[in-house]
């Protein structure tokens, strides 16, 4: 990582803090491979049972997923997301609603409270996402859309509102890559230059009415399917 050695006091929630920030941090990635047991073991300077309960603490909190015989995996940044992925599952509907929810309120706030400096934020966002869908790079672009609805919810200037969604960014990037089908090469890409426009003109209602014209577009084309 590489990680300090640990002190002799405490050394299970020693273990989890400095895996915990690196998980936070993004040293290891959503998706990827942490270090074995053994290389844990040796950059810790702790016994294997310390490391297998810090494993597990993490495991049961929902940033890591043990698959026996394959290793362990980072499965999400924070508890809280962490707990949505569990819960949400496959139940694309579920998150689409509660994404519904937050970023309604985040986009009327955006147009009430957005600076400037946002505003092009925003705006290069948007050009981004749609630059890398164009070039059919749908991956980077699914990660442009996502912090573009981040974004948005920024602007809202509610940290707590801002809070609660961060914690949904892999969900929401998920629901983004699998809104059609699960293959974001197939989903048609979904104009938000109204979105932003109506932040622009700082237009609440219009503002909002277009966060939710899109997501419920998509909960119905779900609801037919």
């Amino acid at each position: 990582m590489p990680l300090a050695t640990t002190r002799r006091s405490g050394l299970v929630d020693q273990v989890i803090e400095q895996m915990r920030s690196a998980i936070t941090s993004g040293e290891w990635k959503v998706g990827e491979r942490i270090p074995t047991e053994p290389e844990l073991v040796t950059a810790l300077g702790v016994g294997r049972n310390t490391v297998r309960e810090a494993v597990r603490a993490l495991a049961h909190a929902g940033l890591l997923e043990v698959r026996q015989g394959d290793g362990t995996f980072v499965r999400a940044t924070s508890e809280f997301s962490g707990a949505v992925r569990r819960l949400a599952g496959t139940e694309l509907r579920d998150v689409l609603q509660v994404r519904r929810t937050l970023e309604v309120e985040g986009a009327r706030l955006a147009a009430a409270n957005r600076t400037e400096t946002e505003l092009e934020e925003l705006t290069a966002l948007l050009a981004e996402r749609d630059r890398f869908m164009e070039a059919k790079d749908y991956e980077t672009g699914v990660d442009r859309d996502a912090a573009f609805h981040l974004a948005v919810v920024k602007c809202s200037h509610n940290p707590l509102l801002a809070e609660l969604y961060q914690g949904l960014t892999e969900v929401v990037r998920a629901s983004v890559a699998t809104t059609v089908n699960g293959d974001p090469s197939t989903a048609r890409t979904i104009d938000h230059q109204g979105l932003v426009n109506a932040i622009r003109e700082q237009d609440t209602q219009r503002a909002a009415a277009e966060a939710a014209g899109f997501l419920d577009e998509l909960i119905a084309d779900l609801d037919i399917k």
